[in-house]
């Protein structure tokens, strides 16, 4: 594709000394990786600025930059007022624009993202539709899973992924929206059809650095040009008011507040509940749903009010809640054949650990044994606060790594105890994040209920700059195998 094709494709380029004829071949933000014909991105950072990486860009084949202000260097330039948006243009316009033929759906809010990208996914497809799914778990072509390494991905995979999604015969994609994509200005140029926001809570105040501008980044997803419809929970006071003045046309869910679709007669249950799913003077349906917890409820109502609003019919709705057996890493119930449970689950900010803890307390018939820790690198503010979460509402709490990141473990889990020790819950430090899984299989008696928290579905630990395998799913059989072979090793010398 031409320099100059490209470049029109962002507001405010200009082109200087454009060659005849050249065309750019591949995108590129690393100038490690630049291969010949690459149109190279000069991403300003907090570290680093790409400006100064351009000489190697250049000397690697690349035959384009896109720079902020014009560089002393012999290649063509598209001078733009900002490089991330630019890139977010340039990308859709490489791969041929895919989001304008496909209806996008995007969800955002601090939880429940995840789950209720995959409950409408699931009611998409109940509908008869094919569906594409972008998130934290993973991105999904129907049945087709593709491994995720960002809630959002970066624009050049972001667009790839679009296109593959386009041609594989996709109508719908759903997609989980980070308010680090929005304020990265990932998504330019890009128009959804339905937007959710399902909650605000602490989250990603490292990078934020204060709720008002955590919740002002995620606002950005429903600007007018930006978002044709909003869903919104009302029973989350901060998220209604924020959403009151927006002009497009919106529709609250809630259970508590007057909403536009409503649940009641609610009843949690160890493997899923119950309730009735109203959308005011028009139907309702009666769900059983196999997700546990009422923030599963809320997830429920979300995913039922997105998808009405694309025109799904209420038995589709039901049928494909209905349908979702389970969510990876999320309140996900392992097989482990134990007479207690282990159960995992994402939580890694207050009140995802709330949630969790909150509706495993409920069904358990003895103990709740969490295990948790917190990442390193991250908001310092929210540790303490989880502590006296899990000593609050847990009968034992194992504290331990997380992703240390380049932080000390000891140092973070000294923070988290700050907390626990504001209650009179009995704990235990174990750094060693194996370790303290298997001291929590060996205590556990029948009825307990065991919550790894904070890890979910990743499949690795972040220690020092290395990721390391770790996919707790694994670990825990693993561990239930050792433990089984210790103890017909010991009953065989008796």
């Amino acid at each position: 594709m031409k320099i100059s094709d490209l470049a029109r494709a962002v507001p405010g380029a200009i082109m200087i000394l454009e060659p005849e004829h050249q065309n750019v071949t591949s995108l590129c933000t690393d100038s490690r990786k630049v291969k010949p014909g690459a149109m190279f991105f000069c991403i300003p950072g907090t570290r680093m600025d790409a400006h100064e990486f351009a000489p190697q860009a250049v000397e690697l084949g690349a035959v384009a930059l896109v720079v902020e202000h014009e560089l002393d260097v012999e290649c063509a330039q598209v001078i733009v007022p900002d490089v991330r948006a630019a890139l977010s243009y340039i990308a859709a316009e490489f791969y041929g624009n895919p989001a304008a033929s496909m209806h996008m759906i995007g969800l955002t809010g601090t939880k429940g993202k995840t789950t209720g990208s995959f409950l409408i996914k699931s009611i998409l497809e109940a509908a008869g539709h094919k569906v594409g799914l972008i998130g934290t778990v993973c991105s999904m072509i129907g049945d087709k899973q593709i491994p995720a390494n960002l809630t959002t991905p970066d624009p050049i995979d972001f667009q790839s992924l679009l296109r593959q999604m386009k041609d594989a015969g996709v109508t719908y994609v759903v997609m989980e929206v980070s308010a680090h994509a929005t304020a990265l200005r990932k998504l330019e140029g890009m128009k959804f059809d339905v937007c959710g926001f399902t909650n605000l809570s602490q989250d990603h105040l490292d990078f934020f650095a204060t709720m008002e501008n955590y919740l002002d980044a995620k606002m950005l997803l429903f600007a007018q040009d930006r978002c044709t419809r909003c869903v919104f929970n009302a029973d989350d006071e901060r998220v209604a008011e924020a959403i009151k003045p927006l002009t497009i046309q919106k529709m609250s869910t809630g259970i508590r507040a007057k909403a536009d679709m409503f649940a009641n007669d609610i009843e949690v249950g160890e493997r899923g509940c119950s309730f009735r799913i109203t959308m005011y003077r028009r139907y309702s349906i009666n769900v059983e749903l196999r997700l546990s917890g009422i923030f599963n409820v809320y997830n429920s109502l979300m995913a039922a009010a997105i998808c009405d609003a694309a025109g799904v019919s209420p038995s589709a709705i039901q049928r494909g809640l209905e349908a979702v057996m389970n969510v990876p890493g999320r309140i996900e119930l392992l097989d482990t054949e134990t007479p207690y449970r282990v159960i995992l689950d994402y939580a890694h900010a207050p009140d995802a650990l709330e949630n969790i803890l909150t509706t495993v307390r409920e069904t358990a018939r003895a103990r709740v044994i969490a295990l948790f820790g917190c990442g390193g690198d991250r908001d310092h503010e929210k540790r303490p606060m989880m502590g006296e979460i899990g000593g609050r509402l847990s009968d034992y709490c194992i504290l331990t790594s997380d992703n240390p990141r380049s932080e000390d473990p000891m140092l973070i889990l000294g923070e988290i105890e700050k907390g626990i020790k504001q209650t009179k819950c009995e704990y235990i430090v174990i750094e060693n994040r194996r370790e303290a899984i298997r001291y929590a299989l060996s205590i556990a008696q029948p009825g307990d209920v065991i919550v790894l928290a904070g890890k979910g579905h990743e499949t690795y630990q972040e220690i020092k700059g290395e990721k390391r395998p770790f996919d707790e799913k694994v670990v825990v059989k693993q561990l239930l195998d050792e433990m089984d072979q210790t103890s017909h090793a010991s009953e065989a010398q008796k």
